[in-house]
């Protein structure tokens, strides 16, 4: 790879029959493509439904992943960082990573890392009930199974050669830091598991761990419950905790995405700067490509970003680009939601909306 800036798309890895908890879900067979292919229109300029130019393929597939591989990093995206999880004491969805991009055979044209999804999984995925009050599985884990945890991501995954690392530290993103400290009983001992974590890290030959935290906003938080009536903020979880750098998941977390494109980019440049302005860590900016969830329920949802064309999309690149040519004092590392978010309405594949449009847009800023 050639980039100068690293261009790290998330990668969700439900497009697969090939997991078989799955089908409580999706009974068809074939993940979460089911809910793309049934969906509907459900208000008269809807842009949906969709289709994808390559086919409801199975990305679990090397053959699969070695064409989408090539697209990727034709148009400049060179990282994938795979939603990872971890339900009833057993990963869950990993076929998409290790029999599909592991086993591709041009996977030497691009890195990847893993963001630790440790949220708990609710009926939001079954379209039938989509109740978000049932609980399938629970994403805390207490100490014990966190070390079973890190220990096969430390054997599995870091030690692939193209796994991506900062300062020669391999990567590990967190989604959810509540789910994490709940299970593990309070931040004093949240901070002594992840310590250990990063000494069986460098144990296992690497100069660290590069702790990475999904930072929903700037919101506190408060632990009332799970670490007495303690409230504290991002900047200061990220030091008591020792995390290494901050960065997004989705703009939908970070404000209110029912309108235009373009009036969120607004919101999310001011975000971006202020976040920047204090953070001890580097903060690294992250773009999303729309939101519009619609596809995974039976009735309307509100909440439809409007406007995100591939051309309001490279605008948000071009003003991504611009911050971190700001910060030539830290890795060029930007985040994109996503590569393959289909049933949120965020993706960088092909459709018969747009085409390529968006991923063109990446290529010509950032290639």
């Amino acid at each position: 790879m050639n980039n100068k800036y690293d261009i790290a798309a998330y990668v969700w890895p439900a497009y697969t029959g090939d997991e078989q908890r799955t089908r409580m879900f999706w009974t068809e067979g074939m993940g979460e493509w089911q809910s793309v292919k049934n969906s509907v229109k459900k208000f008269e300029s809807h842009n949906w439904p969709r289709k994808p130019l390559w086919g409801y393929v199975n990305e679990a597939d090397p053959y699969v992943m070695e064409m989408e591989i090539e697209a990727a990093t034709n148009h400049g995206v060179n990282v994938f960082i795979y939603d990872w999880y971890w339900y009833d004491k057993r990963p869950f969805l990993e076929q998409c990573l290790n029999d599909g991009f592991l086993k591709a055979k041009n996977n030497h044209k691009m890195k990847f890392y893993l963001m630790w999804a440790n949220h708990d999984l609710n009926g939001l995925l079954d379209i039938r009930d989509t109740n978000l009050d049932n609980v399938i599985w629970k994403g805390a884990v207490d100490k014990n199974e966190f070390d079973i945890i890190t220990d096969r991501i430390i054997e599995k995954y870091f030690m692939c050669e193209n796994y991506y690392k900062i300062d020669d530290k391999p990567v590990f993103m967190i989604y959810d830091i509540m789910n994490l400290i709940d299970g593990l009983g309070g931040i004093d001992e949240t901070r002594k598991a992840l310590d250990c974590f990063r000494t069986k890290t460098q144990e296992a030959g690497f100069t660290g761990l590069h702790l990475q935290l999904t930072a929903w906003g700037e919101q506190g938080f408060n632990f009332s419950g799970v670490d007495g009536n303690r409230t504290v903020s991002t900047d200061e979880l990220v030091r008591l905790l020792g995390f290494d750098s901050i960065t997004n998941y989705q703009f939908a977390h970070l404000t209110n995405i029912d309108r235009n494109y373009l009036d969120i980019l607004e919101d999310i440049e001011k975000l971006w700067g202020r976040i920047d302005s204090y953070s001890a860590v580097p903060y690294y900016p992250h773009v999303s490509v729309g939101w519009d969830n619609n596809p995974r329920f039976k009735d309307f949802r509100a909440g439809v970003v409007t406007n995100n064309t591939p051309e309001n999309f490279k605008k948000a690149l071009i003003m991504a680009k611009s911050f971190i040519d700001r910060h030539d004092n830290m890795v060029p590392l930007v985040t994109l939601n996503s590569w393959n978010e289909w049933t949120e309405t965020s993706y960088l594949e092909p459709d018969d909306l747009y085409g390529y449009g968006y991923l063109e847009a990446v290529r010509d800023v950032f290639k």
